[in-house]
């Protein structure tokens, strides 16, 4: 058993559930902490259930944990009125918590979307300037620039995880590129927990999917090697892809940019 205590915080989601079941009985502490209620599955593990807007909540998940995997937020695009207090107060608060409690390492789950107005054509990595495609996506790229400032100005190892589509099988064209697996994702969150002090890191959340559009040099320094592909797949989800002007065919970040599309184009 590795000897970390590790916080998963939005334990209760779909990736959490994933990382849950995959890290139980791993670690000397894991703790669970959420809106809805965990079940435990290994004795050394903890469930919490509460709030991260609420900043005392957020003091009492992260209180003697060395390792943060921070999962909780509004999954998808949402109304600012839901964005702001769930994917930015909150991350502010137990960001702020992580740093007050002596916390180590700060794994963020950010999102493909921090980057969806690329145009598809691109090949991109972690060097290029951000374009959100949505309010979730600008959500995303704020918790990124937390996690930096906290790592510059702490010293606390912080990843983003630029998780991709994240399912069981891939569900349509666009995510024969896209696709991350549940194995691959529990891998990859592994690897940013345990990795040996990386100081900053930025990792697309994908499998080795050959059609892969995104690049990510940091993935060597934490270990991760992705094992499944999503062009298996390819034969029955080739032709579901919109049509070529359809703003979710043109940019990396599909459907959320055709939401509420109104530029002009030539």
């Amino acid at each position: 058993m590795n000897d970390l205590r590790v916080l998963i915080t939005g334990a209760a989601g779909g990736i959490g559930r994933c990382l849950h079941r995959a890290l139980s009985g791993r670690y000397r502490l894991l703790r669970l902490a959420d809106r809805a209620v965990a079940t435990c599955l290994h004795p050394s593990e903890q469930a919490l259930t509460g709030d991260f807007t609420e900043a005392a909540f957020a003091a009492r998940a992260v209180a003697d944990m060395d390792v943060l995997v921070h999962l909780a937020g509004m999954p998808k695009e949402a109304p600012w009125e839901t964005i702001l207090p769930d994917n930015i107060v909150a991350t502010v608060n137990v960001f702020e918590a992580a740093r007050a409690a002596g916390v180590q390492r700060i794994v963020f789950a950010s999102s493909n979307h921090a980057i969806g107005f690329r145009a598809v054509e691109e090949t991109v990595g972690i060097g290029e300037p951000v374009r959100p495609d949505s309010r979730y996506g600008v959500s995303k790229v704020f918790g990124e620039a937390l996690a930096r400032m906290y790592a510059d100005k702490y010293g606390i190892d912080a990843a983003w995880l630029r998780i991709g589509s994240f399912r069981e099988r891939p569900e349509d064209a666009r995510q024969l590129a896209t696709w991350i697996s549940h194995r691959d994702m529990a891998a990859l969150a592994r690897c940013a927990i345990e990795a040996p002090p990386y100081g900053f890191a930025v990792v697309y959340g994908v499998s080795a999917n050959r059609r892969a559009r995104w690049t990510s040099p940091d993935a060597a320094r934490l270990g991760y090697a992705p094992q499944d592909d999503a062009e298996e797949y390819a034969g029955e989800l080739e032709m579901l892809r919109p049509a070529p002007r359809d703003p979710a065919a043109r940019f990396h970040g599909g459907a959320y940019c055709a939401m509420e599309y109104a530029r002009r184009d030539d």
